[in-house]
Formats: C-alpha cells, structure tokens, sequence
C-alpha cells in the first residue's frame, strides 16, 4: 500500500547505474527514457525480444533476454515491474548483495517530481486516452513533454518519451493503489466504476484511494457528471476544475452533433463563456468527456484553447483503442481495450453508431474476480452485438478456481460463440465475417494477437 511519507528525495542520490527487471514491457519503457536521457546507466532484462528491447538497444542500453542474478552488474538499484515476483532470481540477487529494489510505480512517482508541471490522469475508464489527449496538446503546442501512456500514441512514436520541457503527462493506475506514489501539479479523475475490487474489496475502499489522489493534488480536474466521483471530489479541501455535459460544470460541452456517423463536434463553455470548439478525431461519445478533461489542463499548464481544439482534431487514438487493425473478407477489424461492462458498452455504441451491416463482437474476459462479480453486466452489454464470439477466462495474476468460465456468459447470450483460443477465435471470424460487418476484439489481454491473425 502506498502512503504519503512514502516518498524519498534521496532514491536516486548517488546512483549512477540502474537495473531494470522487465524492462520489455510498456510502462517500464518511458521510464527507461526518461532516465536514460538524463544520464543514467541503465540494463535491464526480460523473457522475450520486443520492439520495445530492440529500441532499447538502439538506446545502447544492455538488454539481457532471461533473468539471472549476473545481470545486475554494478547496478545501484534495481526496478522490476509489477508481473515479477520475490523469487524472480535478480530479485533473490539484489536482495542478497543488499541492492535496493523498488516497484516501478515508486520510481515513477521520483520522476514524476523531476518535472514543474505533472499531470496525473486516474479514473476507471479513459486514462490512455486522455493521458494522449493532452500530451498530444502539450506536443503540438511545442512544449516537449515527457509521457507515461498505457497505449502507443503515433505521434511520439510509442508509450512515451524522455521530453526536454517542464510537463510530464502520466496514466495514473488505480489497481494496487499504485497512483498514490504520485503528487501531481494536475490531478485528473475521469470516473469512478466498479473495478479492481478484487483488491479494494468495496467501492467505499475504492473511492477512499481515489480520495487520497484528489489530496496528494495541487489541483483536482473531475468530472462533475459521475456521481462516485463527485462524492470523492465533495470530500477534499483543494482547488478544482470540473468538468461535463451538464451546465454546473465550469467547462461543460454545448451544442453537440455528429458531424459524421460517430464522431462529434461541440461548443465548451467555461462559467457560460465561449471557450472552444472541439471537433474530435476519434469516434466515440464517451470521448467528449476525455477531451472536457484536457481542455481543463489548458490554462493550469500556460496554454490557449486554441491548442485543445488543435490536439482534438488531430488527436487518431492510440493502439488497442478502437485502432483498425485491418480486413478480413472485406469486414473492418478493430482491436479495443476494453475489459470492463461500462469500457465494452462504450465501445459498442460507437461501433453500432458508424454504420456497418452487423457488429461483431470477439471477448476475451479478463480475470476470473471481475467476470463473476460482473457477469450479469457483461452479458446485458454484449447483447447490444449482433453477434458474440467468446474466448476462455484469461486469469492473469489468478488462478482458476473453477468457478466461472467463458460458458456462463455464453448461457446467457443465445446464438453467442464459445472457442478455445485465439487462433479458433480467428478462424471463426475468417470463416464468417463479410464485407459490410465490423469485427471489434475487446480484451485488455493477448487477444490483440487474434486481431492481427484475422487480418493476414
């Protein structure tokens, strides 16, 4: 549990060279860049080549590809991701040799305080691309930032980057109350769901995390239109900006159409003065209320709204966020994120809003914890498909019980699939999608891989 002593200025005094374990993955990577770029040795070593590896390597950095205590080197310290476990052997080494470890959320918090301006993006639903939305603004606006996002974001050429300015934008996790390392300049809370209560327990415990991210706040960015959040927000004594569709909102959204099948076009307001005219890049009505949360950074971070209304309209999404990932059969494929009830009903409705002859949807249920507490939810929401294809429980940090299986949720959605995996799951689609049909993969898992099998 993080708390807010938990900070200390002197982590990387006297360090010169620092080990990372897992350093393939996504949220390691940005801060490998950010390190790297501001002189540090850096190794690391992970289980499988990547791209990510293999720009590290381009960086010069030592990647190691298995875990042995001999990687360590000279390293000072040692930061290993949330996946690697005490026995990991460069852990059991580290610790032997007396070597301090950290997790990365704590080395994230360290850099986060590096910058003036830190913008801590946290809510159930709608980080990554809100934490792109406004690095995409401070980008274009010329102010270099730095980045920690979940997802690729084309512009900066991946999940971040080092960035010579005084902004860092970073996708604030709530699971394992990881985002409480951080004391943001900005403090954005999206909205509060029924998530992670695996680890929380009760929603109470769940919006007390989030309260102590309002408190660890300079300023609290909110959404004034979700009610858990407002409770939380009701509670704290700092300075706020809210945001949403309706008017007591200090920047609420007027004026909305579509100005073509999904994707929308509306007025800000900011106290009932004009402030923007936002024309999203992105389908989707859920992101009306991510770019309201990045036009609530503009003025805290010295920009004009004329730079939210640029990064809006060139803003394309990231990777795994309703990203086209190419044709089968002449049907469209998309790969999307979402793994929660309210994430898939977003992502349907924009898919049933943009015109196609049916909506297939392929679910790869994440968790074993969320699909049991949540599988009367997910089935009321998947039968807005016109078709469900549905792929075992992917248990990740769970073991599998026995207690819930992809054949419950398929019981309750008549004429749904149940494969065994991911390439049964792109057979299927290559055997039955046509022209005219819209095949949406949603899972915060490996289903990416079905995607991509789909479309060779």
């Amino acid at each position: 549990m993080a708390f807010y002593n938990s900070y200390d200025p002197r982590l990387l005094d006297g360090v010169q060279h620092i080990h990372c374990i897992g350093c393939g993955g996504a949220g390691m990577f940005p801060l490998i860049q950010i390190l790297h770029a501001r002189g540090f040795a850096i190794s690391g070593s992970d289980v499988e080549e990547t791209k990510i590896t293999q720009s590290e390597r381009a960086m010069g950095i030592t990647v190691t590809l298995g875990h042995d205590g001999a990687n360590l080197g000279d390293a000072q310290l040692v930061v290993y991701s949330a996946a690697i476990h005490p026995d990991n052997p460069e852990r059991q080494a580290a610790e032997a040799r007396g070597i301090r470890c950290i997790e990365r959320s704590v080395l994230l918090g360290h850099i986060s305080r590096m910058f003036l301006y830190s913008v801590g993006v946290a809510g159930t639903h709608g980080k990554t691309t809100t934490t792109a939305m406004i690095t995409t603004m401070l980008e274009l606006a010329g102010r270099d930032p730095a980045a920690v996002i979940g997802g690729k974001l084309p512009l900066i050429g991946g999940y971040g980057k080092a960035g010579k300015g005084q902004s860092i934008v970073i996708e604030a996790c709530e699971f394992s109350e990881t985002f409480l390392y951080l004391t943001p300049f900005l403090g954005v809370i999206l909205n509060i769901d029924n998530d992670h209560l695996d680890y929380y327990g009760t929603m109470g415990k769940l919006q007390l995390a989030f309260q102590k991210f309002a408190l660890l706040s300079k300023t609290v960015v909110f959404n004034m239109d979700d009610a858990n959040t407002l409770a939380v927000v009701n509670s704290i004594d700092r300075p706020v900006l809210s945001f949403g569709i309706r008017e007591d909102a200090r920047f609420h959204a007027v004026h909305i159409e579509e100005y073509r099948p999904g994707f929308y076009e509306f007025d800000v307001e900011e106290l009932g003065e004009h402030f923007a005219h936002i024309r999203l890049g992105v389908p989707g009505y859920h992101n009306i209320y991510n770019a309201l949360a990045m036009c609530c950074c503009v003025r805290p971070l010295g920009l004009q709204p004329a730079d939210a209304e640029r990064a809006a309209a060139e803003f394309k999404g990231t990777g795994r966020r309703f990203e086209v990932k190419g044709s089968c059969n002449g049907a469209v494929v998309v790969d999307d994120y979402a793994h929660h009830p309210t994430e898939l009903a977003a992502t349907l409705k924009t898919a049933k809003s943009l015109g196609y002859r049916r909506v297939i949807a392929v679910h790869q249920p994440f968790t074993y914890s969320r699909t049991r507490a949540l599988l009367g939810d997910f089935a009321r929401v998947l039968r807005e498909a016109d078709q469900v294809v549905l792929l075992p429980v992917m248990g990740s940090r769970e073991v599998d019980d026995g207690s819930v299986k992809s054949e419950d949720l398929a019981a309750k959605l008549p004429g749904s699939v149940v494969v065994d995996g991911l390439e049964s799951a792109a057979a299927w689609v290559k055997a039955n999608a046509k022209e005219g049909d819209l095949v949406v993969c949603m899972s915060c898992g490996d289903l990416y891989k079905a995607a991509d099998l789909m479309v060779m």
